[in-house]
């Protein structure tokens, strides 16, 4: 998707990722076998990287991916880990994941059905009286799915350069953002239409925090990273840094590169935030989709959709590639990193790609490529 954090962050956003021309360095490629030998390895690993070199050849500064077809995993990589530099990306490296953070929000707001907690059909005014002027009429259905009409908060902020310099470092707390929405009309009656708003998971996030006594960021913690042992996935809060080894992230600001790895990411907060690696991704997926994380009732609901809902279900997206294979995921954006997470429903075959750019308003060739040889082949 585009690196700016307004754009929706859907499914195909990586396909459509608009970054700069500048090329990555040296590829590499690695293999972890499990069950399978290298004779019944069921993907191409020349096509992979020939994807990834694509990726960087035409924008993307660096980029990650883990395949796995069953037991058999594949992790390849492309670019370097800096502008003008000559390390790789690191093996397993820290990146901001955008949107994907969507995915871990409405998992826990499932589990919070799941225990009784919260009625998917309630108003959002029962659990935050006064939080919106609609609050009534908005449903905790309609904020997983998208269908609350609430403006889009991030529509209101500067987010390109120079003018984004101005609040790089500013912390912001749910409240400020909701407020930043509020002050619009809803964009349509809540219900009715789709319109994909980073507005409705911060208001998520003041859900669980309301609920459950914590920050939303500490449930997420305590409910997914801990359990599932996603060692190398934080939530930063207020945190501009991005922890252990990684790979910068860039933006254009008029003739000049500006290396945006450290921003204070408490402007996407439960929209957004979290930091995480292509194996923690992988183990989130492969556990929420089978059943680890919800129980059956709670997955059916986050798997289910309207049809004007467009293929969007509770948190996570439905889409149908060219070969008839189904997947299932979220992609992200937030200023200079990009990522896609996406799974067939059995979990037989998953892909996750993360990928730092610097914005020049090109599109990055080669994720059809990849898509196809993952899932298509």
């Amino acid at each position: 998707m585009s690196t700016r954090i307004a754009t929706r962050a859907g499914v195909w956003a990586a396909m459509l990722v608009c970054v700069g021309m500048l090329a990555g360095g040296t590829a590499t490629a690695e293999t972890a076998h499990t069950a399978e030998t290298e004779a019944t390895f069921r993907i191409d690993r020349s096509s992979v990287q020939e994807a990834l070199d694509a990726m960087t050849s035409s924008g993307a500064q660096g980029v990650q991916a883990r395949v796995t077809h069953g037991n058999d995993h594949l992790e390849a990589r492309s670019g370097t880990a800096e502008l003008d530099g000559r390390r790789p990306v690191p093996h397993d490296g820290r990146f901001r994941i955008g949107s994907v953070t969507k995915v871990f929000v409405s998992t826990v707001v499932l589990q919070l059905v799941g225990e009784g907690k919260v009625n998917l059909d309630a108003p959002v005014s029962r659990y935050l009286p006064g939080a919106l002027p609609d609050g009534q009429a908005i449903t905790v259905r309609m904020l997983l799915q998208h269908t609350s009409g609430l403006y889009n908060y991030t529509g209101a902020l500067p987010l390109d350069f120079p003018a984004f310099e101005g609040i790089r470092y500013r912390q912001w707390a749910l409240p400020e953002l909701v407020a930043i929405s509020t002050a619009k009309p809803l964009d349509f009656a809540p219900g009715i239409n789709w319109s994909y708003s980073n507005t409705n998971y911060i208001v998520a996030g003041m859900l669980i925090e309301k609920i459950t006594g914590q920050p939303y960021g500490r449930a997420v913690e305590q409910r997914i990273l801990r359990p599932l042992e996603l060692r190398a996935t934080s939530v930063p809060g207020n945190r501009v840094e991005v922890p252990g080894p990684h790979a910068h992230g860039y933006a254009r600001n008029g003739d000049r590169i500006v290396d945006i790895t450290e921003i204070n990411p408490s402007v996407a907060a439960s929209a957004g935030e979290i930091i995480s690696t292509t194996g923690d991704l992988d183990r989130f997926i492969d556990a929420l989709l089978d059943g680890r994380l919800l129980a059956p009732k709670e997955l059916d609901e986050m798997t289910r959709m309207p049809p004007f809902a467009v293929g969007y279900g509770l948190g996570i997206e439905r889409r149908t590639l060219g070969c008839g294979v189904t997947v299932w995921g979220h992609g992200g954006g937030i200023i200079g990193y990009s990522s896609l997470l996406l799974s067939t429903r059995d979990t037989s075959k998953r892909l996750e790609l993360l990928m730092t750019s610097a914005p020049d308003g090109g599109d990055v060739q080669g994720t059809q490529q990849l898509l196809d040889e993952v899932f298509c082949p």
